[in-house]
């Protein structure tokens, strides 16, 4: 693998020592963990990306969630590891991160900028039960009153909720979780290794209840598995029931290495959409304008119904915590995906009248 040789020249990912482990634990069964100390922590989001946040912090890489249309997999190649079942078993955990962000967060040139986590793949997934590398991520970004954001499908967030609370109290926190459909047989298959998506709008409930504004980006929007009006209904409702500030919805895009994995799934699990799928995406990784901007239209109309507003794009990255009334929350809805890119963004309470949607989001990340 590319790490064998990494630490011997000023360009290496990773310092020397890469240790290999795996655990004989039902929930680690066939996967690999490469720990590593790199190098750098922070990393700045090349310019050509639409992101609305400019640093990121990745504590993990590969992702055993094993979202099979998960972009990120696309990453997993340039340590000369497979995009497919390599990135769903093959982990690697970057055990310095705590300290590496601290001592980066402390240096004379770091401005403080905002600092968007979950955006690549998620820092919580069943990883970091054993290696425990965000409390000490968290507790650095308090310290330091760092303003963060943070996506992610995995309940596991909620061990850290004090933490949360603190650093809401100091600085601009911003959380969301990806909820795309309730489809059960769908969510098996689709996204085998995350929570079911009702036990992550606990995840959203829980962190209203304790005062920290969540929202909740519902991706991906499947094309014809997960986009009948009365399946997205039925999560536009469930979200709101959940007590989120905002929803926003994000279609499925098919990067490469996402691209192959995703339509080899496809090809067993429904075979009948493969060449509708040829179609929908034969001018590259995004479904047509006018698909994105009919599901978006759908959508804010269903959160206005219900009483949830869309997150707006001049508010990314960034919510407050609430300073009174639990009616006045914010939400943080990050886009890492389809699966996977995180815009964080504030959210009024319900709208009296139903908004113009803006145009489709189409996100590109690294």
């Amino acid at each position: 693998m590319r790490w064998d040789s990494l630490g011997d020249g000023p360009a290496a990912l990773f310092g020397a020592g890469v240790v290999s482990r795996t655990f004989d634990t039902p929930e680690f069964r066939g996967i690999t963990f490469h720990e590593v100390r790199a190098r750098s922590l922070v990393n700045r989001v090349p310019g050509a990306s639409r992101m609305p946040f400019e640093w990121t912090v990745n504590p993990y890489r590969g992702c055993s969630h094993a979202c099979v249309y998960c972009f990120a997999r696309k990453t997993h190649s340039y340590l000369d590891l497979d995009t497919g079942l390599d990135f769903d078993s093959q982990i690697v955990v970057k055990v310095n991160a705590p300290e590496l962000l601290r001592r980066e967060l402390a240096g004379r040139r770091w401005r403080g900028d905002h600092i968007a986590m979950g955006t690549n793949v998620d820092c919580y997934q069943r990883a970091e039960g054993r290696y425990r590398l965000m409390p000490g991520i968290l507790t650095a970004l308090r310290d330091h009153v760092n303003p963060f954001s943070i996506l992610t499908k995995g309940t596991l967030i909620l061990r850290d909720l004090e933490l949360l609370r603190q650093a809401a109290e100091l600085t601009d926190v911003g959380i969301s979780v990806s909820v795309g459909f309730l489809d059960h047989e769908l969510w098996r298959t689709v996204e085998p290794g995350t929570p079911a998506p009702e036990r992550r709008l606990d995840v959203v409930r829980t962190l209203t209840a304790h005062g920290i504004a969540c929202g909740v980006l519902m991706a991906p929007v499947i094309p014809f598995l997960g986009d009948a009006p009365e399946q997205l209904r039925g999560t536009v409702r469930a979200i709101a029931e959940a007590g989120a500030g905002s929803v926003t919805p994000l279609v499925l895009h098919l990067r490469p290495g996402a691209r192959e994995w995703f339509l080899s799934w496809l090809g067993r699990h429904h075979p009948h959409l493969v060449r509708r799928y040829a179609t929908m995406y034969a001018d590259g990784a995004y479904a047509p304008t006018w698909y994105q901007r009919r599901i978006t239209r759908q959508v804010h109309e269903l959160a206005a119904e219900y009483g949830i507003g869309p997150a707006r794009s001049g508010e990314a990255r960034r919510i407050r915590p609430p300073s009174g009334d639990a009616g006045s929350t914010s939400g943080n809805n990050a886009g890492k995906d389809a699966g996977n890119s995180t815009l964080a963004a504030d959210s009024a309470s319900a709208p009296t009248a139903t908004p113009t949607p803006p145009g489709p989001t189409q996100l590109t990340l690294l």
